[in-house]
This record gives C-alpha cells, structure tokens and sequence, in this order.
C-alpha cells in the first residue's frame, strides 16, 4: 500500500489529496485480506498526516465454540509520517523524536501497510464470536454445541450446593 507523495510533499502546508486504498495486506494471521477503503492526505509542517476509514477481515476463532470464521474490520487510522530526505535537494533530514514514527522512504514513498497492521491488531476484538447467538461447547464433553446437542446431564457450579439442598428441602 505504497503512496508517492513526493507532489505534495512540495506543495503548501495544508494540501491535501485523497488516495482510494484497495490492497491485499498480511496482517496478524499471517494471511492476505483485503483492505478497502479511502485515505486523506494532508500536508504539515513537518510531514504528512494520513487520515481515513479502512475496511477488512481478519481469521480469528470464536471464543466460544473454537470454530474459525472472518471478523470485519473497521480501521480508522490517524498516523503522521516523516520525510527521511528533503524532497527538493535530497539532502537527509532528522529522525522525528517519537519513537517508532512512521517515515517517508528516499524515493518519496508512503508505505501504509505497517499502519494497517498495527490498526488491525488493535481492532481485533478480545473475546471474538461467530455470533450473539453461539452457543459454545459443552463443558464436559467437548461437544458443539451449534452443531448438535450432547447427552451430558447438566452440573451445576459444586460451589451453591448447599443452597441447592435448601432449596430441595422446601419443594
């Protein structure tokens, strides 16, 4: 997902351009997704700012019943990138001082994938599922629970089994 910026990295503070992003990327899974979507590009003072909306799909397992499906994703990302060259004289410039800032490569080369891959990481969700409705395994047998019903009695948490025998006393 490389942008040659060298254009608007000669043009007036505030320039903008727009630039449609429709790329396959490797992202965490180790798998190619597709990543849609549009950038805006806007010049600052010391660089360029990269703002928009991205969407893809990541491999992941659902946390209840393990199966694997495709997660959407929607990556809205905010990144400023650094010039490592002067783009008229070619001459090097100074790191920025943020650690781990994205840069401008020597041939004026804007190169979004390390972005999206980092904004895909974070949008992952932490507890993902195939569905509201997944019912998960059964919890002594292993079976899934979406795809058949098991045989297994039900047991309760050995934890309420004293209230268990209050309440069996008073019915």
């Amino acid at each position: 997902m490389e942008i040659n910026v060298a254009q608007l990295m000669k043009e007036y503070i505030g320039a903008t351009r727009s630039h449609d992003v429709h790329k396959a990327v490797v992202l965490e899974d180790s798998n190619n997704h597709e990543v849609t979507g549009t950038v805006k590009l806007t010049r600052t003072d010391r660089g360029i700012l990269v703002k928009g909306t991205l969407h893809t799909e990541a491999d992941v397992a659902c946390s209840r019943c393990l199966e694997p499906y495709s997660c959407p994703l929607t990556l809205d990302i905010e990144e400023e990138y650094f010039p490592t060259v002067e783009v008229v004289s070619g001459l090097p410039l100074d790191r920025p001082d943020e650690p781990d800032s994205f840069t401008i490569d020597a041939h004026h080369i804007l190169d979004l994938t390390g972005a999206v891959q980092q904004y895909a990481l974070l949008a992952l969700p932490m507890k993902p599922l195939c569905s509201e409705a997944c019912a998960g395994l059964c919890p002594t047998c292993g079976q899934n629970l979406n795809e058949e019903s098991c045989r297994c009695q039900p047991q309760g948490d050995p934890r309420w089994s004293e209230l268990r025998k209050l309440l069996s006393r008073t019915r």
